[in-house]
C-alpha cells in the first residue's frame, strides 16, 4: 500500500483480460486449493481401487504425504497470521521503555479485549468512583495489561 508504484502496476495488471479480473491475493491462493482439491481426487481413488492392490498402497501413501502438506501448510498459514498479529499490536502500543521485545518467532496472541477499571477515590467523603478502559492482552507466555493513550 506504501509504494505508489506498486499499486499502479498491480492495478494495471489486474484489469489486464489475460488475469480475469482476478486479484492478486487469488492467485496466490491457487496453488493451496489445488492442493485441497487433490485431497478430494485422492479420496475419490482410494474409494475405487480394490483393496490390497499395488494401486491402493500408492494412493493411500501419496495421500498421507499430501496430508502432511495441507497440514505443513496450515501451521505455516497460523504462524503468519500470528506474527501479522504480533506487528499490528506492536504499532499500536508504545512502552514507555523497549525492554519488552513483543514480536517474537514462539510468542503468539491467545486473547484480546478490553476491560473497565474502576478507580475508588477514598480521600473524598463520598466514595466517588471513576472508569477508564484497560486492553488485556494474553499471549501463550505473557499477559500485558495497556491503555489508551491521553
Amino acid at each position: 500500500n506504501g509504494n505508489a508504484g506498486f499499486q499502479q502496476v498491480l492495478e494495471r495488471l489486474e484489469s489486464d483480460p489475460v488475469c480475469q479480473r482476478l486479484s492478486l491475493k487469488s492467485f496466490l491462493i491457487l496453488p493451496f486449493q489445488r492442493i485441497t482439491r487433490l485431497k478430494l481426487l485422492l479420496q475419490n481413488i482410494l474409494k475405487r481401487t480394490p483393496p490390497g492392490s499395488e494401486e491402493e498402497v500408492q494412493a493411500t501413501q501419496a495421500y498421507d504425504a499430501l496430508e502432511k502438506l495441507i497440514k505443513d501448510c496450515n501451521e505455516n498459514v497460523q504462524r503468519m497470521k500470528s506474527t501479522e498479529e504480533l506487528i499490528y499490536l506492536s504499532q499500536k502500543i508504545e512502552f514507555e521503555c523497549k525492554i519488552f521485545p513483543l514480536i517474537s518467532q514462539s510468542r503468539r496472541l491467545v486473547k484480546c479485549g478490553e476491560l473497565t477499571a474502576l478507580d475508588f477515590n477514598n480521600l473524598s467523603p463520598k466514595w466517588k468512583v471513576t472508569t477508564r478502559p484497560i486492553y488485556l492482552h494474553l499471549f501463550n507466555d505473557c499477559l500485558l495489561l495497556s491503555r489508551p493513550k491521553e
